[in-house]
């Protein structure tokens, strides 16, 4: 049986995430497509974050990289 209430996620890997382009599923401000530009790495090497460009305006925002698993926020592509 599936389960319809499940909150499904965005799969990838957080190591090929450079690059990769987001649709906003709630957008601000007009800014409904995006690009990963910069990965946000900690003393380890351990990816934390990553830095988003939006298309329209080129404004940057700095996230944690899992927020991007949220399919409810974020869908893989520009669509």
């Amino acid at each position: 049986m599936i389960n319809n209430n499940a909150k499904s996620n965005n799969r990838f890997n957080s190591e090929k995430l450079l690059l990769t382009k987001w649709t906003a599923l709630n957008p601000e401000n007009k800014e409904l497509h995006f690009i990963v530009t910069k990965l946000v790495r900690d003393d380890n090497n351990k990816i934390i974050g990553c830095k988003l460009e939006a298309v329209i305006n080129k404004n940057s925002y700095e996230i944690d990289w899992k927020n991007l698993k949220d399919s409810s926020k974020w869908k893989v592509g520009w669509n």
